[in-house]
């Protein structure tokens, strides 16, 4: 990303949410050298947001790089997360996808499949907003937390 400003308000109340915390978390743990460590939240969480014109800057068609990947998969995990949590059965997020950015994300408990989405050009995955961001979040969860509660027999497998 450019030198831009930073589109989160660090007083935000997503970041005070339970997703919030849980994407910071994950943020952190695909963080093994520590060169995010004196990050605030709000910092951590910005590439998330695509304004405008960041969305501008990127290419209509590129590869995605290490930290776009990261962003992705720190996104699928925290919802992982949150869907164990209410649940209490473990849940997988699966991510394939090709060189180009194109490919499937799932998420997996026990023997159910709560979330299956098409990737599309991955190199652009952000949100308008942190609120955006939660609300889909908060979909995906919704629909993964009534499929597990209709086939809780095979989501225990």
């Amino acid at each position: 990303m450019t030198s831009q400003a930073i589109a989160i308000d660090p007083e935000d109340p997503v970041l005070q949410t339970a997703f919030g915390t849980e994407l910071v978390r994950q943020m952190r743990a695909f963080d093994t050298y520590g060169r995010l460590e004196n990050k605030t939240n709000a910092e951590l969480l910005d590439p998330f947001i695509l304004t405008p014109e960041r969305k501008r800057d990127i290419p209509i068609v590129a590869n995605p790089d290490a930290a776009v990947l990261d962003r992705l998969g720190a996104f699928y995990n925290t919802i992982a997360a949150m869907i164990e949590k209410e649940c209490n059965l473990m849940a997988s997020p699966v991510i394939n996808l090709s060189a180009e950015g194109f490919g499937r994300g799932l998420i997996i408990v026990g023997k159910l499949v709560v979330m299956d989405r098409a990737l599309r050009d991955v190199h652009r995955f952000g949100f308008a907003s942190l609120s955006k961001m939660k609300d889909e979040a908060d979909k995906v969860l919704s629909v993964a937390l009534e499929l597990v509660g209709h086939h809780s027999e095979v989501a225990g497998l």
